[in-house]
């Protein structure tokens, strides 16, 4: 009864936690054009974390940059990159100018910083100090252009630097082992999508019977990630999260009713396809090149469902452990459904106001 108390307790703080966002891990990318005088930095962001870090930018308070605000404040959003992205040569740091702010059509916001000093022979060193100002977890994908083959590297708050060029420069290949990573991340703190697994998770009777419904969910939100994440598709966010929302309401409320949970796949494979572009928000936000495409997909997916699996290998002993008591059986279930529940109308209502 303390397990359940406490599990209870969870799923209703929930509700009111404003830091339960469904997505709390953000991306940026950067192309670094390196020269012997200079380097040219592209940066694209999701204009809505932007938004939170630069205070003064959001004049309406919606939690977006418009085209007017951003030509309002555009001496702000420059500031603030010129003082939270630096670039060193020879332990000096170089001089740097914000050429343009624009914002993308994929509720991005692209900005070209140009660094101007002569290369030492060290190398040119990158300091992403923006990162505290980011959201939590944030990860930013620094590609290195000079010549030969773009080499990409990872910076993160406990990692915010790197050396772009130079002798003892170390940094991966691709984009792919970060975006796995990022993948992982991504599903542990998608507080939605937990609640969403583990209101599957309870009623479970069977390996057999789950296997089918884990399979269909991730089935569906493998399509239409890949649907968003190649342009195809993307609709508004405004329109997905609700229905996240909404898709956590109805599966707490079905738990009550639920006689064969194996008959539920194709309701999760439906709600799949829903939380799939959820999960693409973080991958179309920043407009990675064409190339990348297949491989970030591949990757950030895979990572996607081995942090479903490490949930999985987690919560089922315990879920199979509790459902032969007879108590939880008849009382357990219901009063954790009708915690999802509650979550689920509770982070409705904030993402429809």
């Amino acid at each position: 009864m303390k397990l359940l108390t406490s599990l209870l307790l969870f799923c209703c703080a929930l509700v009111g936690s404003q830091s339960a966002a469904a997505h709390a891990i953000g991306l940026s990318r950067g192309d670094y054009s390196l020269s012997d005088d200079g380097v040219t930095a592209t940066l694209e962001f999701a204009h809505t974390e932007l938004a939170s870090a630069i205070a003064g930018v959001d004049s309406d308070g919606d939690g977006r940059i418009s085209a007017p605000e951003l030509l309002q404040h555009r001496l702000l959003v420059d500031q603030a990159i010129r003082d939270g992205v630096k670039l060193s040569a020879s332990a000096a740091t170089c001089a740097s100018t914000v050429s343009s702010a624009e914002l993308t059509d994929n509720d991005g916001l692209r900005v070209v910083q140009v660094f101007r000093c002569a290369v030492g022979t060290d190398g040119y060193s990158l300091q992403f100090a923006l990162l505290d100002r980011l959201s939590p977890g944030h990860r930013h994908l620094a590609t290195a252009v000079q010549r030969g083959a773009p080499i990409t590297s990872v910076l993160y708050q406990a990692s915010p630097s790197v050396l772009l060029s130079g002798p003892h420069r170390h940094a991966s290949g691709s984009v792919g082992w970060p975006l796995v990573k990022l993948g992982v991340e991504h599903i542990l703190t998608g507080y939605d999508h937990l609640v969403f697994l583990f209101g599957l998770l309870i009623v479970a009777r069977g390996w057999r019977d789950l296997l089918f419904v884990v399979t269909a969910f991730t089935l569906g939100h493998s399509i239409t990630l890949g649907i968003a994440t190649l342009g195809i598709w993307m609709p508004s966010s405004s329109v997905i999260e609700p229905l996240i929302a909404l898709s956590i309401v109805y599966v707490g409320v079905e738990n009550w009713f639920v006689r064969d949970d194996a008959r539920r796949w194709p309701l999760t494979l439906a709600f799949g396809l829903v939380h799939g572009f959820g999960f693409a928000g973080v991958l179309s936000e920043i407009a990675l090149p064409s190339a990348q495409l297949p491989l970030a997909l591949l990757s950030f997916n895979g990572g996607v469902e081995l942090g479903q699996l490490l949930i999985l290998c987690v919560a089922l002993p315990a879920v199979f452990w509790l459902r032969r008591r007879a108590w939880f059986a008849r009382q357990g279930v219901r009063a954790l459904s009708a915690a999802i529940a509650l979550a689920g109308l509770g982070w409705f209502i904030e993402r429809v106001l």
